[in-house]
């Protein structure tokens, strides 16, 4: 089954649903939503055409309605989100021209009283999805509604519903003024940052970093955020978010933490306090790293966070230094020569994603180029040129390739891609020519036939998207191709004086009259660098001979009365824009050729203007050429006003046909409504029963009251005789209040009095012990003293016996001196037995002496002892007299011994 069938059978199966909500039709429609899931068909689908149209919006209408059941619904969202995540088209086609966000805020609203449904999961996930990295028109149904739903349950205890939660507001709340303000005007605005602070310490990182999204784009400028984001925690937050980048768990967390960065790096106070961050040259080079990564999505957004590092002058340097740096050389087993480590270069990482294949992911090729242009920036201004010089020469092989004109056999879509590409290209190749010798480079290493080739390209498939359907896609893409024509026609320029042979295809591509569709888009251009782009162009395109400055001219007013009819347009068309949200869109006067008719009225009216002018170009002197190209160019702008209204006539059938739907919708409602209007009026009748009897009892209930007033008179007074209490009351309550005070005061003080007093008693008892110690030792010592003097005694009775023995025998001697003669045998012995004595008496004194010393140094010992054991008294007596005030009797009787 072919798309077309297939999409035909889809509507058929969604008009019957429609007419008769069975379950019959139900699963039919199941059936084909299954059917056209399986085909590839995602461009049809969002192509503008009319069947696909209707699909779609029957589609959204179905799963709108609040009585569609929620396997349906689930199954055209899953068929939806689908196409949304694999064609970046429909999903802003999704976005912006079908509501799918307030389509999908519908349902979340229908089903608020059970956010643990599974669909209502399922839209908080696709929501999250499609609003990634895009803004959400404030006017979207039940924005509100879902704002409220989201800050009610970001504390739910299911954790999918969490995330899911935070995601979503991240994405609402990021880059939408009206989105935050609506949320801080809400009255749980402070619970609901209590609760983001809260999750700043989760154990899941993705929730982490949802968090501090929401909380950076809510209070970034605000007290909250300036004492979450302070020189204190903003190191912190830094590393958290290098640490995600470098070593996240997915995808989705990394992309969140980098934008996260983005947006933080906007702040300069944040961006300097990066500047300041001491491991920020560590995380650098572990973020390069991921360059080698073979993920397109995160090498996309690792240079998306080095482009915004790039913003920053200091990080600019620090980044150019680290990509640029040359590789530390390493050994070789085999030659032992240095051999650099070019496999681990962040630079060859970006020569392959910048010379990543047309068909692959365009950020991939598209932020390589825009960071190496940030790097060579930086190169140029820090004089680098020397040292980069051989990167660049490598470089320059690569990236002038991407510039060769692609086979005409591979579509249009590689075709657009590759004119953004190299729009991009030139824009890389203009940097370079910044400086002399990378100017120089550029000539050597680009030829004239390259830069001419693009510019015929570029121009033929302009021309052709002008010829095509005038849908706005064709318009943008043609701005493109103009604004990348003039940016090669200013780089031939820049390097014309190098080679000659680029001068002549220069000034011949001037003097083509299909520039006058660039020059004249960019002269009208909002853009101040196109206008001077422009400006320069035409300057150098002027002085030509054969440069159609009348042309020009004229395609410049046609631009400007355009704008000028189209802004008229839009004022007036602005109160439908609500209902209808493409029949504003503009499209461009000088880009869409007449068809049809159209096309034979043109050659006719031509071919009269030539026959006629040539029978009288004898008579005028006139450039008939150009005349005949100024009617050619009213005739094509008068063309392209009814391909408009043709547009704009087939906008106002898309809008009949929706306001068909809406009357069928009204007629619906009105019906509901008017049963409910019935049982209104039976409720009504009911009611004027139940009135009757109420007012029987309301007139009991008056004379009720009669008596409660006296009641309450009477109560009246015994309250104010109870205030005057009440009041007493409060006096006495503050007295009691400043006794209490004072009470837990002298409490304090009570308490660290006993601890003092309880510390001294420790001290005062290991103090006693000590004295006790002492006296033992003072009495040991007075034992040895006694002991000591009774050895005295003893010797000093033996000293005087020996004295008197030799006083005796010295008499002896005396005596028996005169003996002397007699006793001549015997006075050998006697001198022995004197000798001997002698020796004895000599011993004896040396031991008094000794003793005398010894007792000399016991009485100096104890005269210490003595003055330590009163100063220990004194002490004791004073520990006593502070405890207890008075003396005991022990201690006076210690005192006085």
């Amino acid at each position: 089954m072919d798309v077309s069938t297939c999409l035909k059978s889809l509507l058929l199966a969604i008009r019957q649903y429609r007419n008769n909500r069975s379950a019959l039709n139900a699963s039919q429609l199941q059936k084909h939503i299954e059917d056209v899931s399986g085909l590839k068909c995602g461009g049809v689908l969002f192509s503008g055409q009319v069947l696909p149209s209707e699909c779609v919006s029957g589609l959204m209408e179905v799963a709108g309605d609040p009585n569609t059941s929620h396997t349906l619904t689930g199954s055209i969202i899953s068929l939806l989100a689908q196409f949304a995540a694999s064609d970046g088209e429909a999903k802003e086609a999704l976005h912006s021209s079908y509501n799918f966000t307030g389509t999908l805020a519908s349902i979340i609203h229908c089903n608020r009283s059970t956010p643990e449904e599974p669909l209502v999961l399922q839209c908080l996930n696709v929501l999250q999805r499609l609003t990634y990295s895009v803004r959400t028109l404030h006017c979207v149904s039940h924005i509100h509604e879902l704002i409220s739903f989201l800050m009610q349950h970001v504390q739910s205890s299911n954790d999918d519903i969490v995330k899911a939660c935070l995601g979503l507001t991240a994405n609402l709340c990021r880059h939408d003024i009206s989105v935050q303000s609506h949320i801080k005007s809400q009255s749980n605005v402070k619970a609901f940052y209590r609760a983001l602070i809260n999750f700043l310490g989760h154990n899941c990182l993705t929730v982490v970093v949802f968090a501090l999204s929401i909380l950076s784009s809510l209070t970034l400028n605000e007290e909250v955020g300036q004492k979450l984001f302070n020189a204190k925690n903003i190191h912190q937050t830094f590393q958290l978010i290098f640490n995600i980048t470098v070593n996240g768990d997915g995808t989705l967390t990394r992309n969140y933490a980098v934008d996260l960065l983005v947006d933080l790096l906007k702040n300069p106070k944040i961006a300097d306090y990066l500047t300041k961050y001491k491991h920020l040259p560590v995380c650098l080079s572990e973020v390069l790293g991921l360059l080698h990564n073979k993920d397109p999505d995160t090498a996309s957004k690792v240079m998306e966070l080095l482009v915004s590092l790039c913003s920053v002058p200091v990080l600019r340097k620090l980044v150019c230094e680290t990509v640029l740096r040359p590789p530390a050389p390493r050994l070789q087993p085999a030659t032992r020569k240095g051999v650099p480590a070019r496999g681990s270069e962040p630079s060859l990482a970006l020569i392959h994603w910048v010379t990543s294949p047309l068909d692959g992911p365009e950020q991939c090729y598209m932020q390589a180029l825009a960071l190496l242009a940030e790097l060579f920036e930086e190169v140029i201004d820090s004089s680098l040129c020397s040292s980069a010089q051989s990167f660049v020469e490598l470089l320059l092989q690569e990236v002038l390739v991407l510039l060769q004109s692609p086979e005409s056999t591979e579509g249009d879509q590689l075709l657009k891609k590759h004119c953004v590409r190299a729009g991009r290209v030139v824009d890389f190749l203009l940097v370079l020519c910044g400086d002399d010798a990378l100017r120089l480079l550029v000539s050597q290493r680009l030829s004239p036939e390259v830069c001419a080739s693009q510019v015929e390209l570029l121009l033929s498939y302009s021309q052709d998207l002008s010829g095509s359907t005038c849908t706005t896609s064709n318009y943008q893409l043609s701005q493109v191709c103009s604004k990348v024509v003039l940016k090669t026609l200013e780089l031939m320029s820049h390097l014309r004086q190098q080679m000659p042979d680029m001068e002549t295809s220069f000034y011949r591509i001037l003097q083509d009259q299909r520039m006058i569709t660039p020059l004249s888009l960019a002269m009208t251009s909002n853009c101040r660098v196109h206008v001077q782009v422009a400006l320069r162009i035409l300057f150098e395109a002027a002085p030509l001979p054969d440069f159609p400055s009348v042309i020009l001219g004229d395609s410049i007013a046609a631009n400007n009365a355009y704008r000028q009819k189209d802004s008229e347009l839009s004022i007036r068309s602005s109160p439908g824009n609500e209902d209808v949200s493409f029949v504003g869109k503009s499209f461009p006067m000088m880009h869409a050729e007449p068809s049809g008719s159209a096309y034979q009225n043109i050659d006719s009216l031509i071919e009269k203007l030539q026959n006629g002018v040539e029978l009288q170009e004898k008579v005028k002197d006139v450039h008939m050429s150009e005349i005949i190209d100024v009617y050619e160019q009213k005739l094509s702008a008068l063309a392209c006003k009814e391909s408009r209204l043709q547009d704009l006539l087939e906008a106002k059938a898309l809008a009949l046909s929706q306001a068909d739907r809406l009357i069928s919708q009204y007629r619906c409602q009105r019906a509901q409504a008017e049963a409910e209007a019935r049982k209104l009026a039976s409720l009504l009748k009911d009611t004027e029963r139940k009135k009757e009897d109420l007012q029987t009892e309301l007139n009991d209930h008056l004379l009720e009251v009669e008596r409660l007033k006296s009641d309450s008179q009477q109560l009246l007074e015994h309250n104010g005789r109870l205030q005057e209490v009440a009041d007493q009351h409060q006096e006495l309550k503050g007295t009691y209040n400043q006794l209490l005070s004072r009470y837990d005061k002298s409490e304090g003080m009570l308490k660290e009095l006993q601890a003092a007093h309880i510390s001294l008693t420790q001290q005062a008892e290991g103090l006693r012990k000590t004295n006790e110690g002492l006296k033992l030792q003072q009495e040991r010592t007075l034992a040895e003293m006694e002991e000591k003097e009774q050895q005295i005694k003893c010797l000093k009775t033996d000293v005087l016996d020996k004295e008197r023995k030799i006083a005796g025998l010295e008499n002896d001697a005396r005596r028996q001196e005169d003996q002397i003669h007699e006793m001549e045998e015997n006075i050998s012995i006697l001198r022995k037995e004197l000798s001997k004595t002698e020796q004895a008496r000599k011993d004896t004194s040396i031991k008094a002496s000794s003793l005398e010393l010894q007792k000399s140094q016991l009485e100096a010992k104890l005269e210490k002892m003595e003055e330590e054991l009163g100063k220990h008294t004194q002490m004791i007596a004073m520990i006593h007299s502070l405890s207890s005030g008075k003396l005991k009797g022990d201690v006076t009787a210690n005192l006085s011994l």
